[in-house]
């Protein structure tokens, strides 16, 4: 049983690295560095879930729906902030993000 616990457990690994490369080696574009945080979460959540159904306990099921619905929230918000920041200054590249500030 513990074998297939660490056999299941790979996959999220696997997303999470995939994630926390995604954000360290590009960040020159926003838009990918969401989707690596998207990645993240993801990872996560199917460790709530590996987890939950492992102890046979039905609450990382339903902290997993909380973070989906909290990442869905995120994911929104941050595309509608990138929209308005691509109307006003023309680019949506990272090192102009601090002329944001006031």
């Amino acid at each position: 049983m513990f074998l297939d616990l660490v056999r299941y457990l790979t996959v999220p690994m696997i997303l999470f690295l995939i994630g926390l490369s995604g954000i360290f080696l590009n960040r020159k574009n926003i838009i990918i560095m969401l989707m690596s945080i998207e990645l993240i979460l993801l990872a996560i959540n199917i460790n709530f879930i590996i987890f939950s159904v492992y102890l046979d306990d039905l609450l990382g099921q339903i902290f997993s729906l909380l973070v989906l619905t909290v990442a869905a929230a995120e994911s929104a918000i941050g595309l509608a902030i990138l929209v308005v920041y691509y109307r006003v200054r023309g680019t949506i590249a990272v090192e102009y993000i601090n002329l944001m500030k006031g």
